[in-house]
C-alpha cells in the first residue's frame, strides 16, 4: 500500500515538474496554457468559492445531477432489455437491427436534436448522457445471459426451476461479471457525455459549460482546474463501481489480488 502510495505521488510530481518545465521553455504565453504554479492556486481558489465568476462545486453538482439523470434511465433499461434480449432469441432477432443501425451514431451527433426536442434544459443533458450509456450496458448485458453455459440451466430445469427462477437464479447471477464491465463502462462514456453535452451548450450549468465560459475568457488555468474537477470526479465514481462489483461478486475473487 505504501508502494503504491509512493508511485502515485512521484508519477504526479515527475508529471507536474515535465509540465511547468515545458511551459517555460516553449509557451511562456498565458493566454495559451497555464503552468501548475498557476493552475493549482486557480484551483484551489475556485473550489473555495473565492471566485465570484465562477463555482466549481456547484457546477459539480448540476453535472451530477444530469449524469444521474441519463445513467439511472440508461442503467435501467440497458439491463432490463439486454436481460430480456439475451433469454429471447426472438426479441433479440427484432431489436438487434434496430440496435445495430443507433449503435454507432455517437452520442455528440444527437445534440441537435436534444436542443431540438428538449431546449436547453436539464432533460437535453440527461438525454445526451443517456445515449451514451445505454449501449454499452444493453450489449454486456446482453452478452453476459446469451453466454450462460446451457448446463446451468439444464440443471436448473432438473430440478423443477420455472423460468422466472432460471431468470433470477441462474442467469442474472452468472451474467453480473459481463454487466458490472458494461456498468463501469457506460458509467465512463456518461461523464464524458456530460462534459461534451454542457460544452456543446445543451445545457446552462455544469462543469463543461464553464470550461466553455473560461475559454471565452481566455483563461486555461480555469479550462485546466474545472479539466482536473472533471477528472476527479471521473476517477470517483469509477472507484465506486468497482466497489460494488468487488461486494456484489466476492466468489469471482480467485488467486489474483488488485
Amino acid at each position: 500500500m505504501r508502494s503504491r502510495l509512493a508511485y502515485t505521488i512521484a508519477s504526479i510530481s515527475i508529471f507536474l515538474l515535465v509540465w511547468e518545465t515545458f511551459y517555460y521553455l516553449f509557451i511562456l504565453d498565458p493566454f495559451l496554457l497555464a503552468p501548475p504554479s498557476k493552475v493549482i492556486p486557480a484551483f484551489v481558489k475556485l473550489i473555495s468559492f473565492q471566485d465570484p465568476s465562477f463555482k466549481m462545486p456547484i457546477d459539480a453538482i448540476f453535472s451530477l445531477y444530469h449524469y444521474l439523470l441519463g445513467f439511472s434511465i440508461a442503467l435501467t433499461l440497458g439491463i432490463s432489455l439486454g436481460l430480456f434480449m439475451g433469454y429471447s432469441k426472438r426479441l433479440e432477432n427484432i431489436l438487434s437491427p434496430i440496435i445495430e443501425l443507433i449503435r454507432p451514431i455517437p452520442p455528440i451527433a444527437w445534440i441537435p436534436i436534444s436542443i431540438l426536442l428538449l431546449k436547453l434544459t436539464h432533460a437535453a443533458a440527461g438525454f445526451i448522457i443517456f445515449v451514451g450509456a445505454f449501449f454499452p450496458i444493453l450489449l454486456n448485458t446482453r452478452h453476459g445471459v446469451a453466454s450462460v453455459e446451457k448446463k446451468f440451466v439444464e440443471v436448473a430445469l432438473t430440478l423443477g426451476a420455472s423460468k422466472l427462477e432460471i431468470l433470477r437464479k441462474v442467469i442474472i447471477p452468472a451474467s453480473m461479471p459481463s454487466m458490472f464491465t458494461g456498468i463501469r463502462v457506460g458509467s465512463g462514456v456518461a461523464w464524458m457525455c456530460v462534459v461534451a453535452a454542457e460544452l456543446f451548450g445543451v445545457s446552462s450549468y455544469g462543469l463543461g459549460y464553464q470550461i466553455e465560459i473560461a475559454r471565452l475568457y481566455h483563461a486555461p488555468e480555469i479550462v485546466i482546474s474545472y479539466m482536473i474537477c472533471i477528472g476527479l470526479i471521473g476517477y470517483a465514481l469509477d472507484n465506486v463501481y468497482k466497489f460494488l462489483e468487488r461486494r456484489v461478486l466476492r466468489w469471482r475473487r480467485g488467486l489474483v489480488v488488485e
